[in-house]
């Protein structure tokens, strides 16, 4: 029976570049797929477009590129990565420039037409409303402040490079799921309207799309008997029918993969476990079988398919407004109580500025700054507390007031104080505006380029 072989080498952007190049060295997977992207990367991969017109992508994915050349070559792996970001076609450039080097003759695939910002409005104009999907809110508001609007697209686009011979596809905002249900439709010839097959390639991304978390990290079962995290493998999908999937992870590595590390990532990110909508088909997860039948393999079974949407995500990315940060640290004796009035004296000081404040948080690291009004109060003494202060204002100048208040606790505040980090610097906040627009509205374009 047919069977491919898919790893998850990339949870996001920042994730352990050495992923991607282990799995390629130790194992033999079909395809390695590469996830960097979260919805508010592409505001920040937006910025460093604006910058420096050649940015705007996930420039890690060229270096481990580089790395694995030599296994896509040898051992015919295909590799799909949303690295695109903000700026598909430099990546694609960079990419076409490593490939060159190597000096091997390979396909580049890549898709555009995610980015709709310039779009955006005439399709007010044509009468798109493009309400926000929480609060029911007109997209109007925030016209002025949109940063990045990207259209979430499925596999189809994807597919078209593979059937064009890609050996390595890079492209935007893709969903997750995309790139590990491409290979699949390719492999198996699944095709529009095989719901239930589709809704396999989209769970077998949706176990796999976070990298090392589905194969020991941030694992809240058992964590402290992972085996050798320090090396952790990451997830490898084995598909040979629909609605049928093994789960492992790279051969040689430490983490583990059990019912329990597969529950921990089946049940990440899901509203609706009937309705895990994506472009490609609604997934139903409420049949799921999962059966542990072998060191770190565990067969995931009864995954159902319906009907895709008619229409796509649209997360826009906007500003809203700037934020400081400052952290000081006080030692013992009396630490908490040495932070608390810090806190007192920062705030009245602020107050004295006329701070105009969005929002304004004091927190005391190690004690609330996870569980906030939540967290019991510590009675035993502490050897030392960190007191952040994060404040969020309209303008940038608003923001600066915090700056000049936090050195000067050194010799004017408690004693035994300083601060770190280096004097904070306002930074603009991130906004997104999840929201949904037609699939006709968008248009995708997928293109093959060979490199000799």
């Amino acid at each position: 029976m047919k069977t491919i072989r898919i790893g998850g080498a990339q949870g996001f952007w920042g994730d352990l570049n050495d992923a991607p190049v282990e799995m390629a060295k130790k194992d033999d997977v079909n395809y390695i797929s590469c996830d960097y992207l979260a919805e508010l990367t592409l505001s920040i991969m937006q910025r460093q477009k604006e910058r420096h017109p050649e940015a705007g992508y996930a420039r890690d994915f060229i270096k481990a590129l580089r790395e694995m050349l030599p296994m896509i070559k040898e051992k015919g792996i295909k590799v799909l990565t949303n690295a695109g970001g903000m700026n598909v076609k430099s990546a694609v450039e960079a990419a076409k420039n490593v490939i060159k080097e190597s000096g091997y003759n390979l396909k580049v695939g890549y898709v555009v037409g995610d980015d709709v910002m310039d779009v955006i409005s005439d399709l007010r104009k044509q009468g798109i409303s493009m309400n926000n999907m929480d609060t029911g809110e007109s997209i109007d508001s925030i016209l002025p402040h949109m940063v990045n609007a990207n259209v979430y697209y499925g596999s189809e686009p994807i597919v078209e490079c593979l059937e064009g011979g890609a050996d390595i596809i890079i492209v935007g905002r893709s969903t997750d799921t995309a790139l590990f249900l491409a290979p699949l439709e390719h492999e198996f010839g699944w095709k529009n309207g095989e719901w239930n097959s589709l809704a396999t390639g989209i769970l077998t991304g949706h176990l796999s799309e976070c990298g090392a978390q589905a194969t020991g990290g941030n694992y809240d079962y058992d964590w402290r008997n992972v085996p050798h995290p320090e090396d952790l493998g990451y997830p490898v999908a084995e598909v040979s029918e629909p609605g049928k999937i093994i789960m492992t992870k790279t051969k040689n590595t430490g983490g583990l993969v059990t019912v329990q590390s597969i529950e921990e990532q089946l049940f990440y990110e899901i509203h609706d476990p009937k309705k895990y909508l994506t472009p490609d088909v609604v997934a139903d997860f409420s049949e799921i079988n999962l059966e542990q039948i072998g060191k770190d393999r565990v067969l995931v079974e009864g995954v159902k398919g319906h009907k895709r949407p008619d229409t796509l995500k649209l997360c826009v990315g906007y500003t809203e407004g700037y934020r400081n940060v400052a952290y000081l640290t006080f030692s013992w004796p009396d630490a908490l109580d040495k932070a608390k009035r810090a806190a007192q004296i920062l705030d009245d000081r602020l107050t004295n500025k006329r701070l105009d404040a969005i929002e304004k948080r004091i927190e005391f690291v190690g004690l609330n700054s996870l569980h906030g009004p939540l967290a019991d109060e510590i009675e035993q003494e502490l050897n030392e507390v960190v007191l952040r202060v994060a404040i969020k204002t309209k303008t940038r100048e608003e923001a600066s007031k915090l700056t000049p208040e936090i050195a000067p606790f050194i010799l004017n505040g408690p004693p035994a104080s300083c601060f770190f980090g280096g004097r904070t610097r306002p930074a603009e906040v991130f906004a997104l505006w999840p929201t949904l627009i037609p699939r006709d509205a968008v248009k995708l374009e997928a293109h093959v380029e060979e490199v000799k």
